[in-house]
Parts: C-alpha cells; sequence; structure tokens
C-alpha cells in the first residue's frame, strides 16, 4: 500500500490526499510531526530521492537553524537534521515500495503515483 508522509495542516498534503481518493488509490497517511519519522525512513527516502529534492531549504524551519548547521551541508549532516526536524522534509513523500519514492506533487509525481497503483 502506498504510504504518504507529510504534514497534516500542509495544504500540498491536503491536496495530494484528496486527489488519492479521487483517483481511488489505496494510501495511508503518516503524519511526520505528530507520528515522527525514524532516522532510517529519512535515510531510505534521501537514497531513493536524494537528499537534495527532500532537503526543504525553502521552509521557515531551515531559515531558523543556526548557519554552522547549514553551512557545507552533506547528505549525512542533512539526514540527521531532517530526522530531527521533519518540518525539513520537503512534502508530501510518497512511499510505493518497490516503485521507489516520490517527493512533492506535480505532474511528475501524479503519473508516478498512477502507474504504481496499476502494479
Amino acid at each position: 500500500m502506498l504510504i504518504v508522509y507529510g504534514l497534516k495542516n500542509c495544504d500540498t498534503c491536503r491536496k495530494a490526499l484528496k486527489w488519492l481518493e479521487a483517483e481511488g488509490i489505496a494510501h495511508r497517511f503518516l503524519d511526520v510531526r505528530a507520528d515522527g519519522i525514524s532516522a532510517a525512513d529519512v535515510k531510505r527516502f534521501a537514497k531513493g530521492a536524494g537528499w537534495e529534492t527532500l532537503l526543504n531549504k525553502a521552509s521557515t524551519t531551515w531559515r531558523s537553524l543556526p548557519d554552522s548547521d547549514k553551512d557545507d551541508i552533506t547528505e549525512t549532516g542533512a539526514v540527521k537534521l531532517m530526522a530531527a526536524h521533519p518540518a525539513l522534509i520537503k512534502r508530501p513523500v510518497f512511499d510505493m515500495g518497490s516503485a521507489g519514492i516520490a517527493v512533492g506533487f506535480r505532474d511528475t509525481q501524479k503519473a508516478q503515483l498512477k502507474k504504481a497503483a496499476r502494479k
């Protein structure tokens, strides 16, 4: 089953969940702030989608971090930060099992989700 990781108050996550319902795609939603997320999951997402894609540098959480945390960030550092501050994860994240990981909710991700749902 498709697992959607996001924040319940995120407009994009709400749009994605509404779209999944309309498309009849079975899914489960996990709120990364309320339900938490493991460092292992963040690492798996980073490996599947690329840590640069996963890290939300436009977030207020990112802007509020000290420069020492942001300067010369590496994959290891980014994964640690995202595990400690789940709001740093770009959302939504779709775990499509063997079909991979998709981040964001644009036409590309919609096509990936439809293809994964047909399998």
